[in-house]
């Protein structure tokens, strides 16, 4: 989901701490891992390891993003536990990049890792603003990077600006804002014309976080809108710290705004601002992007996120199911499609890389894992086909840095929340309910 930042200065190595953990190689599955094994690529079997490979995993394992990234590195190890951390003959050190939800000591740790650990491929990521900085980190010394989440259309147009350089930085795990948003579009569009969704008027209000995910979300959605007639009251943006919204709300009500618009990737600036909008008695419509991608959401934020809509992955019928109950028996909670979810998918993904890279180049070092991805994965050829999630990850030369974007590869259906579940309620064809008017 998911994203953060549109300034950021990259500080010195010797101005940040070093926030760079590297792990042992885990000795086996666990029970729950093995349990999850048929959704992942299969290890090489019985080879024993002769060489070993320092492989890059980043994330925001602390800071305001830390909950996402603490399901980002559950699900990852998973996946990795599931092959025995090994490919062909070599054996997969993790060396864990703690990014700490800030672009400078994401830079700073990712830098280490390059240096010292000799780190050859990488893993991971989540936020925006975070992956725009290390792109540069990436090019520098030429480290095939996968499948960050940071999604704003920053990281692809700094891609497109200079491929030979950015391509390192080798796919996105999520498309621009601009691919995804449109479904909110099409929903308003279609409840209007049916009579499902009535509005006293069409006057919206876009809110978000201060980072490049926010206002790419925010400024996507708001010219859809606009172009579809809606007005637009008022835009603002603000820190991932900001925790009191009282201000805030009190123009939206007396604005009258008949839709509040946004995305933020902190739960703690969900629950401030969804109980804020709860205690004044705001009854517009709520679009809060991203709210689900924290599982424990309704744990913190409560009835306040009851009616809210979002758009969030489901599960896939097929491997879903044995994901969630291998992931809840390993770590004691229920996982979330999108944080998880989607890091399972990809981390399996990436495994597959690995292992085409080690059939078809021979070995595994940067330079063979970028060029199996050059090859392979950017024309459509290398896809993964058994997430718990999606239908189908792959990509297109006219679509890199960014998926193939549809119906059976990545999409996200339009939901309602209602105490903590989950209503497709857009697309119709796939929908599990009807929307529900804010009482």
């Amino acid at each position: 989901m998911i994203r953060t930042g549109t300034k950021y200065r990259i500080a010195s190595l010797a101005a940040v701490a070093v926030l760079v953990v590297s792990a042992c190689s885990s000795s086996g599955s666990s029970p729950a891992a093995s349990s999850a094994a048929s959704a992942a690529p299969a290890a090489s079997g019985g080879t024993a390891a002769s060489q070993t490979i320092n492989i890059g995993l980043e994330g925001p394992f602390t800071g305001d993003a830390a909950a996402a990234g603490q399901e980002l590195k559950n699900a990852t190890q998973m996946a990795f536990d599931a092959i025995n951390w090994q490919v062909g003959s070599y054996k997969l050190n993790p060396v864990w990049i703690d990014d700490g939800t800030d672009p400078a000591k994401g830079t700073a740790a990712y830098e280490q890792a390059a240096v010292s650990q000799k780190i050859q491929a990488v893993f991971g990521g989540w936020n925006s603003s975070v992956a725009v900085a290390l792109m540069d980190v990436a090019a520098k010394y030429q480290i095939p990077s996968f499948f960050s989440c940071g999604a704003a259309n920053t990281v692809t147009d700094k891609w497109r600006s200079d491929p030979t350089k950015y391509g390192y930085w080798v796919a996105k795990c999520w498309p621009d804002p601009a691919k995804l948003v449109v479904a909110y579009e099409e929903w308003l569009k279609a409840g209007i014309a049916d009579g499902s969704i009535k509005v006293p008027d069409k006057t919206f209000a876009v809110y978000g976080e201060d980072t490049d995910w926010g206002r790419s979300f925010g400024q996507a959605l708001g010219s859809l809108l606009v172009a579809d007639g809606w007005t637009k009251k008022s835009e603002d943006y603000f820190p991932l710290s900001t925790t009191d919204f009282t201000s805030l709300v009190s123009r939206w009500n007396a604005d009258k705004d008949s839709l509040i618009v946004g995305t933020t990737t902190s739960g703690s600036v969900y629950a401030a601002l969804l109980k804020a909008l709860q205690d004044s008695g705001n009854k517009s419509i709520v679009i809060a992007d991203g709210m689900g991608q924290d599982a424990q959401f309704y744990k913190n934020i409560g009835s306040a996120s009851d009616y809210v809509i979002d758009s969030t992955p489901s599960w896939s019928k097929t491997n879903g199911q044995q994901f969630i109950d291998a992931y809840k028996a390993k770590y004691g909670v229920a996982p979330s499609a999108q944080a998880a979810g989607l890091a399972y998918d990809y981390a399996n993904f990436f495994i597959k890389v690995l292992q085409s890279t080690l059939t078809d180049q021979g070995s595994l070092t940067s330079a063979t894992i970028y060029k199996e991805a050059q090859d392979k994965l950017w024309t459509g050829q290398l896809t993964y086909t058994s997430g718990a999630v999606m239908s189908s990850y792959d990509y297109s030369k006219d679509s890199i840095p960014n998926p193939v974007v549809g119906a059976g590869h990545f999409i996200f259906p339009v939901i309602q929340w209602v105490q903590g579940k989950a209503t497709v309620i857009f697309p119709t064809d796939s929908s599990t309910g009807a929307y529900q008017p804010h009482p």
